[in-house]
């Protein structure tokens, strides 16, 4: 097992769009652990107010370079796995997820967000972030509980996909924004091409579920992901587990249609684990599994569905 570092210098990053034509700037086996810098926001996004923020060194640099291909996010990346081919899964172990910065942007837009029309005015507000202390400090005094984690993370799409914007998550992942997805946690992709091409960014400090006004807490940050190929197990979308939780996913532009994605990926769960029939599985998860709203606001909505554990390997 080798331990690799990104940096997040121009040459590392592409900004809006996941492709399985981009080419990837590191090659690492199954096994390997890499350590990922990521940078958060273009050149609006930076704090307008007077003050002593920490500007990333690399953040500015790319911003004199890097133009968009299409709306979405500045990503790290792509990693190609050794080994990974199209039909297997990549298991992204989160290690460790850390703040670069003291400051994180947030967003309200006209048309955006979960409640489109009722404001008028474009308003963005930096907000300081306590690294010590692992605090997101609000404008007007109230401190938040930091909780970072990548809202993006995902591998090239299928390629007659073509380019894709970063914006909406699918099927290869991207912009999942689960706040679930913390250190500690394990995400289950499908490779849609060989060598899967991982990227991530997005970082957030803080978010609620639903990221309801549009954007999180978003901020720089730098992850430690250990990534396994696993030809053992096949999935048409994300999964993924927390230490105490399994986790399905479901992505719709029907908030319905995305909650019955994820409940029959988790009955599927439940059934492959034991000998449990679906009526049975269904019960169960209606008692002891938890159904939340990932996000509202990226085209695609997201619900995933959380299960003890303990729920599953209690089951006979």
């Amino acid at each position: 097992m080798a331990h690799h570092h990104l940096p997040s210098k121009p040459g590392n990053i592409h900004w809006g769009s996941f492709s399985s034509q981009h080419r990837p700037v590191l090659e690492i086996a199954s096994g390997d652990r890499v350590t990922i810098e990521t940078i958060s926001g273009g050149r609006e996004q930076l704090p307008a107010e007077k003050g002593d923020w920490h500007y990333l060194p690399d953040h500015l640099a790319y911003l004199e370079v890097g133009k968009p291909a299409m709306r979405g996010h500045i990503m790290t990346g792509p990693i190609a796995v050794k080994g990974a081919k199209a039909g297997s899964v990549l298991e992204i172990r989160i290690l460790e997820v850390k703040l670069r910065q003291d400051w994180a942007w947030n967003i309200i837009m006209p048309l955006r967000g979960s409640l489109p029309h009722d404001f008028k005015q474009e308003r963005r507000m930096t907000i300081r972030l306590d690294i010590a202390r692992n605090k997101a400090i609000m404008p007007w005094g109230v401190e938040l509980e930091c909780n970072p984690f990548f809202g993006v993370m995902g591998v090239a799409p299928p390629p007659a996909w073509g380019e894709i914007s970063s914006i909406q998550p699918r099927a290869h992942g991207g912009n999942l924004d689960i706040k679930a997805m913390v250190a500690g946690s394990t995400l289950f992709l499908p490779i849609w091409n060989d060598g899967a091409l991982f990227s991530c960014g997005d970082g957030h400090a803080v978010q609620g579920d639903g990221e309801v006004c549009l954007s999180a807490a978003e901020t720089a940050l730098t992850g430690t992901f250990e990534f396994h190929v696993r030809d053992d197990m096949k999935l048409d979308m994300p999964q993924a587990e927390t230490p105490s939780d399994y986790v399905t996913i479901g992505i719709d532009p029907d908030l319905d249609d995305a909650a019955q994605m994820a409940l029959r990926a988790m009955i599927d769960l439940v059934c492959a684990r034991t000998n449990l029939s679906r009526e049975d599985a269904f019960t169960l998860m209606s008692l002891a599994a938890d159904t939340h709203v990932s996000q509202l606001v990226n085209e695609n909505k997201g619900i995933h569905v959380m299960l003890p554990k303990a729920a599953v390997h209690g089951a006979k």
